[in-house]
């Protein structure tokens, strides 16, 4: 039987869990409506996840420990699937890659915004030493069209990164749909990276 003392840190922790969600989801949706050059001010965040304004100083302390924190959980699912791809053909690891980031952008979204203001803990290779294993495979096999490893992996991370944040603007610069620029980039980076046309 759990005594009461015991249910009531239970809950506390579950409610802080629902608070830190609640104040991680306000930043973000902050930054979506006033951009980045808006800032993001803490004050507004909490009146935004409706929390008690101490508690975003408690929780988090800074305006960059709230954007880590909204990085790490919202990553998530774009490092598993790093992981997941991870051991696939290039082909394949490239294209589960660029799909996942631009199903989830947010990550790359925050890793902009955090290495913008100078912090140095944001990963753009989400599956480092894997993923760079994989490529020198490649490159041992010829596979890839250079053979420098690790100038081939910052050139995914780049072009995939890049493209995920500037999608939407580089669809309406060039005054086609979103979607269809996407499939046809889709096909570009298969063939920048694995020397062949899909």
């Amino acid at each position: 039987m759990t005594s009461p003392r015991a249910a009531r840190r239970h809950g506390q922790a579950r409610d802080r869990e629902g608070t830190e969600e609640s104040l991680r989801a306000a930043a973000i949706a902050l930054l979506r409506r006033g951009g980045v050059l808006a800032g993001l001010n803490l004050r507004q965040v909490a009146d935004e996840a409706g929390v008690n304004r101490g508690l975003v100083y408690q929780y988090f302390g800074s305006r960059r420990a709230l954007l880590r924190s909204a990085l790490f959980h919202r990553s998530r699912l774009n490092a598993e699937d790093a992981v997941d791809a991870a051991g696939l053909p290039l082909r394949e690891r490239l294209s589960r890659l660029f799909w996942t980031s631009l199903r989830n952008p947010e990550p790359v979204r925050l890793a902009a915004l955090l290495v913008l203001d100078g912090d140095d803990r944001p990963r753009a290779l989400l599956n480092r030493g894997a993923d760079r294993e994989d490529l020198a495979a490649e490159a041992a096999a010829g596979r890839l069209p250079v053979e420098d490893v690790e100038a081939v992996q910052a050139a995914i991370a780049s072009t995939i990164c890049g493209y995920t944040l500037l999608r939407e603007h580089l669809a309406r610069e060039i005054g086609m749909p979103a979607e269809e620029l996407d499939a046809r980039m889709a096909r570009c980076v298969e063939a920048m990276f694995t020397g062949r046309a899909p």
